[in-house]
């Protein structure tokens, strides 16, 4: 970037300030990173906590909206980053190693993950949620899919914002007789989050540690697709009881399944098994089946892993259109053959959940 362009951005940019400190954006330390290549402008705003982050997106499309007014420039990219400083050494727990405890009253915590987007991992962890609850479980269910919220959507909370009673700890939404919390629920519904690592695990920290969860039995996360941050953060933040791999059958999904269970066993969280959605298609007029994705390359690739197959749920307009509706099909069919399958693989996955929770002190996570 030459000097002159950068210095016309840095004096655009001062002129936004951040209420907070009553200073601008510049003099504030904020803008870090800037760069520019043939027109297209990017740079970061540093905001410091997390916890900023709903109050700074306007701030921040505005220093977006600003830069891209100027002159020559095409395109900009502002993000929002931030970095909670660490624990006090005085506080900091004895074994650094050991997980801290941020929902003490949780008494086991399942991991719904998937190796690629697009696989129905957040259908299965709200319909694996609601099946726990009809066990009679306390449940709840926690969306660490940051950049892609689904779970107020399906839940039928779309618009729903969380209160705090003493305005430092947020009350979950409850619906369906199931807790939940997620930053949907703290951000407009199509703003897109374009957030940095560092901004990304201290919100997820946040909807752990910042939230009233109480007393329960069982607590879902559904999982960003992938193996990258949220799911190392979980790995060392949270004692998760174990993981659930959901997969549809083809070969490029069930590469990244593999990846995905491999990265939780290198962190030496237990895989309790892996599902396999969308795993047919039955014709609801002439009940004729089809196999859109392949068929049993979930089990297969259980069996050579040596993991547990859980189960198959089919591609179903039933099940997509209920959990688009707020009333996933556990809910709104509870008596149904879907509802069923996932009722099946609830207690499954419950049974092996109590396994571990009874054959040790859970998983020891280890780096090398």
């Amino acid at each position: 970037m030459s000097a002159q362009l950068e210095q016309k951005v840095l004096d655009i940019l001062k002129r936004i300030d951040d209420p907070q400190k009553g200073t601008d954006l510049v003099s504030a330390g904020m803008i870090i990173g800037l760069q520019s290549k043939d027109g297209h402008v990017a740079f970061t705003i540093d905001i410091g906590d997390p916890a900023r982050a709903k109050e700074f997106e306007p701030i921040r499309k505005k220093a977006e909206d600003a830069v891209h007014a100027m002159e020559g420039v095409l395109s900009v990219t502002a993000v929002l980053t931030a970095e909670r400083p660490s624990q006090p050494a005085a506080q900091a727990p004895q074994n650094p190693a050991q997980p801290q405890q941020l929902m003490p009253g949780v008494k086991s915590i399942i991991a719904v993950s998937s190796g690629k987007g697009g696989v129905g991992k957040s259908t299965t962890s709200v319909n694996l949620a609601l099946a726990f609850a009809a066990k009679g479980l306390k449940v709840g269910l926690l969306d660490a899919d940051i950049y892609g919220p689904s779970i107020p959507r399906m839940l039928g909370l779309s618009g729903q914002q969380p209160i705090s009673l003493d305005g430092k700890i947020l009350e979950p939404m409850e619906n369906h007789g199931i807790k939940c919390m997620s930053i949907g629920f703290l951000v407009e519904e199509d703003t897109a989050m374009i957030w940095r690592g560092p901004m990304v695990m201290g919100a997820l920290e946040q909807l752990m540690r910042d939230v009233n969860w109480g007393e329960l039995d069982v607590l879902v996360v559904d999982m960003p697709p992938g193996t990258g941050d949220v799911q190392l953060t979980m790995a060392q933040k949270v004692p998760l009881t174990g993981s659930v791999i959901v997969s549809t059958p083809q070969d490029i999904a069930l590469l990244d399944t593999r990846k995905g269970l491999n990265m939780f066993r290198k962190v030496e969280i237990p895989v309790l098994g892996i599902v396999e959605n969308m795993s047919y298609f039955s014709c609801p007029h002439c009940g004729e089946r089809t196999d859109v994705f392949s068929h049993g390359g979930a089990r297969a690739t259980a069996e050579a892993q040596g993991a547990d197959f859980l189960g198959e749920i089919p591609l179903d307009i039933k099940i997509r259109e209920t959990s688009d509706g707020g009333q996933p099909i556990v809910i709104s069919e509870p008596d149904g053959e879907h509802a069923q399958a996932y009722k099946a693989i609830a207690d499954k996955v419950w049974f092996k959940t109590m396994e571990q929770m009874t054959g040790n002190q859970g998983p020891k996570i280890v780096f090398d």
